[in-house]
């Protein structure tokens, strides 16, 4: 009698033990599925703009009010200077430079920064147009440039100027900007 309670016990441990492992495989399967999930999938995060629309960012790729945004920014920053400002300028412009292009970026702006300190000389830009492209991570912006000496303007040109990006992760990184030279339409191509 004591062979058959200790059978049913051994049995019924048995079962327990079995339920046991195929709850355990089961979690740890479910555990690498969540785990694959969550390290392949765009992260979004949503972002409080002083702009008047709502946008949101994702690890997958850069939307175009985005890049328009960051790119208004990145010009009136870079574009109106003065030279009571250059030392904040350089820093703020620095904060947004690509690590990769940090050093490129910075002798580029040192260059600047030699030449306008100790001057008179003021620049302020008006934005007219721009145009973005999320895909190849540019931009470009057009409009007047004024130069200034003291309060008295000048030059006032229009002007195009073009911005590189890199995206990693949810980090838009300034990697290059230049003055787009216009072809003046006045020439005839022969």
């Amino acid at each position: 009698m004591h062979f058959d309670i200790s059978h049913e016990r051994s049995q019924s441990l048995l079962r327990q033990r079995n339920m046991l492992a195929l709850t355990s495989a089961a979690l740890g399967i479910a555990l690498i599925v969540a785990t694959g999930l969550a390290a392949t999938r765009d992260r979004e995060i949503v972002l409080v703009p002083t702009a008047s629309k709502a946008l949101t960012i994702s690890s997958g790729e850069v939307t175009a009010d985005y890049l328009e945004l960051v790119t208004r920014d990145a010009a009136l920053m870079l574009l109106n200077r003065s030279p009571e400002n250059l030392d904040y300028w350089m820093a703020q412009i620095l904060e947004l430079a690509d690590p990769k292009s940090h050093g490129s970026l910075k002798s580029e702006l040192v260059r600047i920064v030699d030449e306008q300190r100790g001057s008179d000389v003021t620049q302020a830009f008006v934005i007219k147009s721009m145009t973005v492209d999320p895909q190849g991570l540019a931009s470009e912006v057009r409009g007047t440039l004024k130069t200034f000496v003291g309060a008295q303007v000048i030059a006032s040109d229009d002007r195009r100027f073009r911005f590189s990006w890199t995206y990693q992760g949810l980090r838009l990184g300034l990697s290059g900007f230049a003055q787009i030279a216009d072809e003046d339409p006045s020439k005839d191509p022969q």
